[in-house]
Order: structure tokens, then sequence, then C-alpha cells
């Protein structure tokens, strides 16, 4: 693997600041930079947006030039098809991460359209989550 594209859907532009009890205090600025001092050989770039057709317009791009994706499609994963479809739509694997553990929140959280069209599904560990989907994909 040698470009691996981390791409963070709606609030997790918050991440350090919202809700740290549940996230953390470590903004994903320092996290990505952190991954990348652990990851050398591996270019890995990084997106974050709150607006669903960027996302989807961002793994369409990255799911052609990437050789992987770390997908956290923050709410979305719990209501969109259409990123579901637009990671079906790509040769790059992914795989999705979501930095809580979506089983012990509210029950509409229990369920991922994006699941089905990853490799696999890392929930619960923190921030450790996008290290072990690196790892993973590597």
């Amino acid at each position: 693997m040698k470009h691996i594209e981390i791409i963070n859907g709606p609030n997790l532009n918050l991440t350090g600041v919202r809700e740290p009890e549940v996230y953390g205090t470590t903004t994903m600025e320092d996290l990505v930079e952190r991954l990348r001092g652990m990851f050398p050989e591996v270019e890995i770039g990084y997106f974050q947006s709150n607006i669903e057709g960027e996302l989807i317009d961002r793994i369409q791009q990255a799911g052609f030039e990437a050789d992987g994706l770390v997908v956290n499609c923050g709410g979305y994963s719990h209501t969109s098809v259409a990123l579901r479809d637009a990671l079906l739509a790509v040769p790059a694997p992914a795989i999705e991460v979501h930095i809580s553990n979506i089983f012990a929140r509210e029950d509409y959280r229990h369920h991922s359209f994006i699941t089905s069209a990853c490799r696999g599904m890392i929930c619960g560990l923190g921030l450790q989550g996008y290290e072990l989907a690196i790892r993973a994909l590597i």
C-alpha cells in the first residue's frame, strides 16, 4: 500500500473538542500527523466534510487513486445508501471506522449502510481504530 486516504464525515472536524468523553481530546489533524509518522512508507491523505455530496465526490476520486480507504461517515453511516453505493463503485478496498462503539449507543446507530461495502469495520476503540484500519489495509 502506497496511498491510503482517510475520509471523515459530519462533525468529525470537531474531534478533540466535541464530547471529549466520547471522542477524546486529540484533534483529527494531530491524529493524521501521528499516523503519517507511524507509517512513513505510506502516503496518507485526509479529507473531511459535513456535506454528503462532497463525501461521495471524494470517495469517487480517491477510490480510483488510492490503494485503500479508511472511512468514517459519521451519522451518514446510518442513513446514506448513496455513500454505500459510492464505495461499491470504486476499486479501492475500504475499512469503516467509528470512534465510539455504535452498538452501545442509540438503537438507530446499530445499523450502518456502509459496513457491507467495506472489507471490515472497527468501532469503539477510539482514535486507535484509524491506526488499526491502516494496518489492516497494509
